[in-house]
């Protein structure tokens, strides 16, 4: 009989499933649920609910309990052989929080398969909405926690990351100082990922390291409850927060809601999830120290794996728990895709015509140096947009723009992902711009490593399927190798290996340092 897996992701827009046969090596079962589209009872735009301030973006809990029944019924109407599933695991958002009271526990452990989801959830929150990653209402709460951890340096070494405003433990003391009835009713908080868990387990979940690290909560060497972030976050904290995991721990079978209202294996196993983020780099394989993945995107993301800790004392990256129980490094550039197509736009450009205008330049731009913040920066940190050039010829302005850009941004990455002291020797790039060869072709020629293209669609559900099998065979007394449970489900694109050039390696380690110098020059003026 086959071994089947399945991976759940609740991301910002939809709920998706994917099911693996791990023995055959093959996704056999592919679905996602939009939230607009199929709950559009909840109002929700892109997955969130907006307020008149601009900064507040929060999202109803309700409705991923609701897309949970409605992605099993469609399963079950698919003919999935959802009693031959082993077992379960899943991924959320990062950083998104839900507030519980104290009657959770009990409905947890009591879901009634003859009413839904919804129906057996009424009245366990003591907040109704859950503030998610894209809530950047919590300034001041962040400048509040850094000062009681000792400031931005400490901070990181501590927690792993400088206090973000989308990070959880800002957002939590946010809520226990605007609403502190409802925080005083709140018995337990849970993350995206441990409440969809805790649903699946019919308890209280607990919280796997790699999301719980996105907290500014978690002490990331220890990877337990860090007692003065939790006092400088909000009273009485240590008690409404979950226990922390390893991220291939068994919570338990799966609810009987599940197996009697769906038909899922009464017997299946489920697993704590993890982040998105954590769950996508399994997704891609990325289980190697120094296999990196970058994302090209409408912004940009570098991420890989690391085996010793270490921080950003810059408080611009960020270190989260890895599935594989190491570390997961990653920094985030806000201008990505949206710049390049700001300069694509500019001339009146396709996406063809860009790359054969960057084409007619030679690696290093004749020495031109562009710093590209069309829009504010996380890294470096910018809070002010403006495009600076230096060095540009007075020809042909449009060709070293679309070139001067790319180098720009990777060697930007180079520059800002030095403290994680892990010399990429093989990357993953995915995204939209990753179909662009000669943006793949400057990639690696700063870098001085190959780069290979791979599909990532749901590499988070994907992510989520395989560290389910991870799991389910540890429990089961095997000793997998992570290298044997990604195989095949996260090699590259056949034939898509971009090679550096030895020349134009030679030619970017010059530049990065004169583009380093041109953007400390810049951020000096700014201070």
């Amino acid at each position: 009989m086959a071994r089947l897996f399945l991976g759940l992701d609740s991301s910002t827009q939809s709920l998706s499933a994917i099911v693996i046969d791990y023995d055959a090596r093959c996704v056999v079962y592919d679905k996602s649920l939009n939230f607009d589209k199929a709950l559009p009872h909840y109002g929700t735009r892109n997955g969130t609910l907006r307020s008149d301030d601009p900064l507040v973006v929060h999202s109803p809990p309700l409705m991923w309990a609701e897309a949970l029944d409605a992605l099993f019924a469609q399963m079950k109407q698919d003919s999935v052989p959802l009693g031959e599933i082993l077992a379960v695991s899943g991924s959320g958002q990062q950083h998104g929080s839900v507030y519980l009271n104290d009657s959770a526990a009990v409905a947890l452990a009591k879901l009634n398969p003859s009413k839904s989801l919804v129906e057996n959830l009424r009245g366990i929150f003591a907040r109704a909405t859950s503030p998610i990653w894209m809530d950047s209402s919590t300034t001041v709460e962040c400048a509040e926690i850094r000062e009681k951890l000792g400031g931005i340096k400490a901070t990181a070494q501590q927690t792993g990351s400088n206090t973000f405003e989308r990070f959880t433990g800002p957002q939590i003391r946010k809520f226990s100082k605007t609403g502190p009835d409802n925080y005083a009713r709140t018995s337990s908080i849970a993350l995206v990922s441990s409440f969809m868990a805790s649903l699946l387990a019919g308890k209280i979940a607990p919280i796997d390291h790699g999301d719980g690290a996105g907290m500014n909560l978690m002490d990331i060497r220890k990877k337990a409850w860090l007692p003065a972030a939790l006092k400088a976050t909000a009273p009485k904290l240590s008690s409404k927060l979950p226990p922390l995991t390893e991220p291939w721990k068994v919570i338990g079978s799966i609810s009987p809601y599940f197996a009697k209202k769906y038909g899922l294996n009464l017997a299946a196993q489920a697993l704590v999830w993890s982040g998105d983020n954590p769950c996508s780099a399994i997704g891609l394989g990325l289980i190697h120290e120094g296999r990196i993945a970058i994302s090209l995107g409408t912004s940009y993301t570098f991420f890989g794996r690391m085996k010793q800790c270490r921080v950003d004392i810059r408080g611009e990256g960020s270190v989260f728990g890895a599935p594989t129980g190491d570390y997961l490094p990653l920094i985030c550039f806000t201008n990505g895709s949206l710049a390049r197509e700001k300069i694509r736009d500019q001339y009146g450009l396709d996406w063809e015509g860009y790359d054969q205008l960057l084409l007619k330049t030679k690696p290093g731009n004749g020495g031109a140096i562009m710093l590209p913040w069309f829009e504010p920066e996380i890294v470096p940190r910018v809070s002010r947009p403006g495009i600076h050039r230096f060095d540009f010829g007075k020809t042909d302005l449009a060709a070293q723009d679309c070139r001067a850009i790319v180098e720009a941004q990777m060697m930007s990455m180079r520059i800002h992902s030095a403290w994680m002291k892990v010399k990429p020797t093989t990357i993953y790039a995915t995204g939209g711009g990753s179909v662009n060869l000669p943006v793949l072709q400057i990639m690696a020629d700063v870098f001085n490593c190959p780069v290979h293209r791979i599909e990532v669609a749901k590499s988070a559900a994907l992510g989520a399927a395989l560290r389910a099998a991870h799991g389910w065979l540890l429990h089961s007394g095997e000793k997998p190798k992570w290298q044997e449970v990604v195989s095949i489900f996260t090699d590259p694109i056949p034939n898509s290996k971009v090679k550096p050039v030895a020349k134009s390696v030679r030619i970017y380690d010059k530049l990065v340092e004169k583009y380093g110098t041109c953007e400390r020059h810049v951020l000096k003026q700014s201070v």
